[in-house]
């Protein structure tokens, strides 16, 4: 899995990049199809800034995207990410429902 870490108007330190690029690395055990993922990070507002987390995950076929704001880089990763283990849940199952179809309609045939 290729993935991009992109930070906007700020220069990420390593550790939280390497956090990131650790949680995007694990939703691999839930689904072996993504292909490419980007991380997004930034913020708005200079004081009391709201951090932003996005995560775009390309699978075959289609796109993920989880975007989660807090007062912390880390717990915006966290929950994003846990968005994404429930969407990549979800197209694991449609996936599985349109292979059943297509066998079901092969052995009807035989």
């Amino acid at each position: 899995m290729q993935i991009n870490f992109t930070a906007r108007r700020f220069r990420a330190h390593d550790e939280l990049k390497q956090h990131a690029v650790d949680t995007v690395t694990k939703l691999g055990k839930f689904y072996d199809g993504i292909v490419h993922a980007d991380i997004i990070l930034s913020y708005e507002r200079a004081s009391n800034s709201v951090k932003t987390a996005e995560i775009n995950l390309h699978v075959h076929g289609a796109i993920l995207t989880a975007k989660q704001k807090s007062g912390d880089y880390l717990k915006s990763i966290d929950a994003a990410a846990l968005k994404l283990e429930a969407q990549l849940e979800k197209y694991k199952m449609k996936l599985r429902g349109k292979d059943k179809k297509k066998m079901r309609e092969l052995k009807a045939k035989v």
